[in-house]
This record gives structure tokens, sequence and C-alpha cells, in this order.
């Protein structure tokens, strides 16, 4: 929480991911003494022309409002539900000692994890012939479509005392898998009473399916084709599409919504004479 620690670990960003051009934060003392530290190295350059050519190639502070941490709550939520995971993983459990090699290829696992989930869904919404993948940050960072690699085996729990500390980081990444994605699916989902009923799923619905064997860093979307209501007009179970073209039957309880469909595009569906056929 210093403003060298800071410095050293933009340095260490840039040295890995490229150059920024902005970097987004709140008032914290740290971000802003290390602007502080920029402008004042800039200040000490001799030339005119070399000051203006650095402070056009140095990446720009954007601030939020002093004392609005809400307004950086796109990168805050993800930072609290990450901290927690690793509360339980590294801090509750006192058998897990790491050193510095081990923790920083855990921090890496678990940084591919994170950069793997869906951004999109719009190769979802219409019918195509090809077999599309979501857009994710891992592809806007290393620009290639392929997600992370599985993990090279099966783990469990006495990998933790195991002689081979890679497996132990293996399983640590695995437990973090399963931990971050629960909590970080419901807080995509919208909290309401039991007594408010939610709504239908509707057919073109994009939704993102909780299936807890699929492997690491991996999302299934789908697009709702069917939809099957119960007696009381419900809809409890669905079929969906996802991509590659198969078909799925599930329960309600194991989708998570991520876009709704509009609702003239039900209602033109529900017009089509050739949908009700």
């Amino acid at each position: 929480m210093t403003s060298d620690c800071f410095i050293n670990s933009l340095r260490c960003l840039i040295a890995i991911r490229g150059p920024v051009q902005s970097l987004h934060s709140d008032q914290g003392t740290n971000f802003v003494g290390g602007n502080n530290e920029f402008n004042k190295s800039l200040k000490d350059m001799m030339s005119e022309k070399t000051q203006a050519y650095l402070r056009s190639k140095m990446c720009s502070f954007n601030f939020n409002v002093p004392a609005a941490s809400h307004m950086g709550g796109v990168w805050e939520r993800l930072i609290r539900v990450v901290r927690n995971v690793f509360n339980g993983l590294l801090v509750e459990k006192d058998s897990v000692r790491l050193d510095t090699t081990n923790l920083r290829t855990l921090f890496y696992e678990c940084m591919a994890i994170i950069n793997s989930r869906p951004l999109t869904t719009q190769q979802l919404a219409h019918e195509s012939s090809v077999d599309p993948l979501p857009l994710s940050p891992n592809m806007l960072l290393t620009m290639k479509s392929e997600s992370p690699s599985s993990p090279p085996g099966d783990f469990d729990r006495s990998d933790l005392v195991s002689r081979k500390s890679w497996r132990r980081i293996q399983y640590l990444a695995e437990q973090f898998w399963a931990r971050w994605k629960l909590e970080y699916l419901n807080d995509l989902q919208k909290r309401q009473k039991w007594n408010t009923p939610k709504s239908n799923v509707k057919i073109d619905d994009i939704v993102l399916l909780c299936e807890d064997e699929s492997p690491r860093s991996t999302w299934k979307m789908a697009r709702v084709i069917n939809t099957i209501p119960s007696a009381d007009s419900l809809v409890r179970k669905v079929t969906v599409k996802v991509s590659g073209g198969q078909t799925l039957d599930r329960p309600v309880q194991k989708l998570i919504m991520l876009l709704p469909t509009k609702p003239n595009q039900t209602n033109s569906k529900a017009a089509s004479p050739t949908e009700e056929n």
C-alpha cells in the first residue's frame, strides 16, 4: 500500500502486457503518490520536447471522486470475491504454506480463471453454422481465442501435503475455480424475496449453464429454444442450444440469466405460424 510498491507493480504489468494508455482507480494514497512521482519525474526533465514526448507515451490516471469507492463497482466487486476466496483457501487453512514461486504460480492460474469469464452474448443471439466463442478478457490480453488449458490430471485434498508442490498448486487452483465460480455466479443473480414471483424464462434468452463437472475455466453459454411450463404456468424446464448446435434439457435452477430477450422479439416469434406449428 505504498507508492513504491504501486510503481513497481505497474512496471511489472507494463513489462508483461505492454504499454497502458489509461488507469482508473480510487484516490488511494498509493495511487495518488505514484501519480505525483511520475509528474515530478517529468518536471525534472530539462528538454520541453522530451517532456511532451514522455507525457504522450505515459499512461494517464483517471481518479474517482474522493469518498466514492462505489464508482469503482466494476472492479471492486471482483476484488472482493477474489479476496474472500483466497481468505478461505490460504488464510483460514493453517496447513497451506506457499513460498514466493508457488504463490506466484497460483496467482497466475487464478488470473487465467478470472479472465476467462464471458463478456458478450452476441454470438448466441442468432443462428450460425460456426462454433463461436464468447469474448473474454483473455482474448483481448493474449490475442488468442483458445481458453486456458485444462489442469493436467485429477487432484484431491491429499495433494495439499504432497511432496510435489505443483500438484498442491493445481489442487488450490481447482478449489479457487469451484468457489469463485459459485460466488461470482451468485452475484450475477438478482436477489428477490420468496414471495415475489420471478419472471419466466423465455425463448431466445441467453443463459449461462451451471455445471459442476465442467472443466476449469470453461463456461457454457446457451440460447433458450423451447420452454415447458408447468400446470401453474411457471416455466421450470427448458431446452437450450449451446455453441456447436447441441441441444440440452435443463431445469431453470441450473441457468444464470445473462441477456433476456426483448419483448417485441418474443411477440414476433409467438405470432409466427411456423413457430406455432
